[in-house]
């Protein structure tokens, strides 16, 4: 069972990791936050999404933009010690953290997601595909979401919503992506492992299906 789903934004940022200090971001989104806006729209336990293609409709854009951001984070020490009632404090002061960041954001993307979910064992005897497929389809006709999707950075609002025509009308341009963020490797809780694929854009459509990934 698959659904196209439909999003655009002003801005958007799905930062690269090697970039350590400014947030510098990737060309296109990412499968990992595609999946991410789709679970923010419909997520259940009896199935898991999995990102086929990504249609990109508008050019690729950049803008730079000067952003707020705290310098500290709460260390999980700190976390502990609140956890056992000392006196440490649990919280961080933005007047005294704050520092401003340079950040190369994307601008006026918009994309269209084609996506597919498969049960999972955490699935009822009354649950199947065809009741998900329409429970989804009518959050998106309706604009109905369990927490607002974002395009990588939360200040960053997604707008959503169904594609139901049969033509998309990509950007006619076919470039190498390099090497991009697939996912994340959660299989094991104490070793979380980031997953990396080849991107390759041609015609504006980004094929993530059997698509190799390494770790």
């Amino acid at each position: 069972m698959s659904i196209r789903m439909e999003i655009w934004g002003n801005e958007a940022c799905f930062s690269r990791p090697e970039m350590k200090t400014e947030r510098v971001s990737y060309d296109t989104i990412t499968p990992s936050a595609a999946r991410g806006i789709v679970e923010a729209v419909y997520f259940h336990p009896g199935l898991r999404w999995y990102i086929d293609r990504i249609y990109v409709l508008s050019p690729i854009r950049f803008t730079n933009l000067r952003r707020n951001e705290v310098r500290s984070k709460v260390s999980h020490m700190n976390a502990l010690s609140a956890a056992n009632r000392t006196s440490q404090n649990l919280y961080l002061v933005t007047a005294n953290d704050i520092q401003q960041r340079a950040s190369l954001m994307l601008r006026d993307v918009h994309y269209v997601i084609e996506a597919h979910f498969e049960m999972t064992d955490k699935a009822t005897p009354s649950d199947n595909p065809g009741k998900f497929q329409d429970i989804i389809k009518r959050r998106l006709r309706r604009g109905q979401c369990y927490s607002q999707p974002y395009l990588g950075c939360r200040e960053c609002t997604a707008h959503f919503a169904l594609w139901e025509k049969n033509e998309i009308p990509t950007i006619q341009e076919t470039r190498d992506l390099g090497w991009c963020l697939y996912d994340m490797d959660y299989s094991d809780p104490q070793n979380i492992v980031p997953m990396f694929y080849r991107a390759q854009m041609v015609n504006g459509v980004i094929d993530c299906r059997n698509c190799e990934v390494v770790r």
